[in-house]
């Protein structure tokens, strides 16, 4: 028997939920919930659940996400996750590959030529600071966003702790990472290819 009172109770329940997972959803989007969200991106396109197109195209948008809510609408229309046995993680291995390749396909959208830079400073900043060697006016960009280092003939790129990440060829930097020609680096939401020498590439100028 239904007792009065019982579907108003529920009814406010029910609103109550509702203002709570639109507050989480309004909550600012970490770095760890892009990440969570692009790691799963790459599972279901794994799975062959996404095509190539979309899988990028929502990569892209992760890694521009502002809201939490915005994130979780890129894995709505997904199946949840499922466990699969070592032999089908053997017979997925190509398509992990072929996720691997399209994390960074979004980089591949003509990016500007990034020179590594010449002479014998060996330490180059980047960000919106504009005491940085390399100044970048993006929102996406931290103040002191990211640094190369000369070491031993060679260019370590290293994140200096930015709100939006530094990434290369699509996978997110977490300790000095080498880097060279061609290879796409990506400073928040703004990528660059690097090149060695290119007459319209941005070039390097110490901070003032």
């Amino acid at each position: 028997m239904a007792v009065p009172g019982d579907g108003l109770a529920a009814r406010a329940d029910a609103a109550r939920a509702a203002d709570a997972a639109r507050a989480a959803d309004a909550v600012r989007a970490s770095d760890a919930d892009r990440d969570r969200v692009i790691a799963e991106l790459t599972e279901r396109f794994a799975e062959g659940r996404l095509s190539q197109d979309t899988f990028a195209a929502r990569v892209e948008v992760a890694l521009q996400a502002r809201a939490r809510g915005e994130l979780h609408g890129l894995l709505a229309d997904l199946p949840r996750p499922r466990t699969i046995g070592a032999a089908v993680r053997r017979a997925c291995a190509s398509a992990v590959r072929r996720a691997a390749s399209a994390a960074d396909r979004w980089t591949r959208k003509a990016p500007a030529p990034l020179i590594l830079p010449a002479g014998p400073q060996l330490r180059f900043t980047i960000g919106r600071e504009p005491a940085c060697d390399m100044t970048l006016a993006d929102e996406t960009v931290s103040r002191w966003h990211a640094s190369l280092i000369r070491a031993e003939g060679s260019w370590l790129l290293d994140d200096l702790g930015s709100t939006n990440g530094t990434r290369v060829n699509g996978w997110r930097v977490t300790a000095p990472t080498p880097v060279g020609p061609g290879d796409h680096v990506s400073f928040g939401a703004t990528t660059f290819v690097i090149r060695t020498h290119l007459a319209s590439a941005p070039r390097w100028s110490p901070a003032a």
